[in-house]
């Protein structure tokens, strides 16, 4: 009730909302291919590559974003703890954000 009744007054409003989410995502080594490449001679048998495979390491994306794309997109750092300390330092670099991105809103 109380976001229905700014969002029906005002055609603007959603526009300046800013959702976000959250989600575990899998840490890939873009080097493993590189680093499996190597010089040949033409006459010499082709190198296999490296199957690049889905790595153990899982860290967490938060994403904020509105009606004209991302915002802010950020990494949490391995072994971080994500409580409420965090997220007010969060907000407010999702605050500066909007305001060098989004300096009309």
């Amino acid at each position: 009730m109380q976001l229905r009744d700014p969002a029906a007054s005002d055609s603007s409003f959603l526009g300046n909302v800013k959702p976000g989410d959250e989600t575990w995502v899998y840490v890939y080594d873009p080097e493993t291919r590189f680093q499996s490449s190597q010089w040949k001679s033409p006459s010499s048998s082709r190198a296999r590559q490296a199957r690049q495979s889905k790595s153990n390491i899982k860290v967490i994306m938060i994403v904020f974003f509105d009606l004209d794309g991302i915002v802010r997109a950020e990494f949490v750092l391995r072994n971080s703890t994500v409580n409420s300390k965090y997220y007010n330092s969060l907000l407010e670099r999702l605050r500066n954000n909007v305001r060098r991105k989004r300096p009309d809103k």
